[in-house]
């Protein structure tokens, strides 16, 4: 076998990305107000929970709007965590359905496919408003508004959004939260 081929072989494999599959929609029929991320990072995919990175402050957010929240953030907790989410109105899910990626940056995000957010409104009678997580789902706006609900744009709550502050970052999603009805 000719080394050169195996060579080139096994560079080809470290640099390219594979085609990962987002998860689930996190909706009921009580659903008011929809947070849409872009993808879920390596993190979230690996674990199957959206938003586990330690770092990422979504979780801690939500616990500072609604400060009766008994669930510590843990991986142990996620599907109480949920539960409590869908009870309160609020639901998650991704603009994008599958992308290939290295790593867990937007700015890698390579041919994405969209989700079929239209569809998304026969599960979520009673949504509102959608709120996009950060930029790079933002994109997707006009998207959203064909939809005939307000669309708004929130801050990352991704550690890669250094430059907002966390007090900063609940300030803009407490207004919103309290926009939807939901404290």
């Amino acid at each position: 076998m000719d080394p050169g081929i195996d060579k080139m072989k096994a560079m080809t494999n470290t640099t390219e990305s594979t085609r990962l599959t987002g998860l689930p929609p996190l909706v009921n029929g009580n659903t008011r107000m929809l947070v849409l991320g872009s993808f879920p990072s390596a993190t979230s995919l690996a674990r199957q929970q959206y938003y586990a990175h330690p770092q990422n402050a979504f979780w801690r957010i939500l616990q500072a709007i609604w400060p009766s929240s008994p669930y510590e953030i843990s991986a142990d907790s996620y599907q109480k965590r949920v539960d409590w989410m869908l009870g309160k109105g609020l639901g998650v899910w991704d603009v994008y359905a599958s992308c290939e990626r290295v790593g867990s940056l937007d700015s890698a995000i390579r041919t994405p496919q969209v989700n079929d957010l239209a569809g998304l409104l026969r599960d979520c009678p009673n949504l509102q408003l959608i709120a996009h997580n950060g930029g790079e789902s933002f994109r997707h706006a006009r998207i959203t508004r064909a939809l005939g609900l307000p669309v708004y744009r929130l801050p990352s709550t991704s550690p890669a959004n250094a430059s907002w502050s966390f007090e900063r970052k609940l300030a803009a999603w407490r207004e919103l939260v309290g926009l939807a009805g939901l404290v």
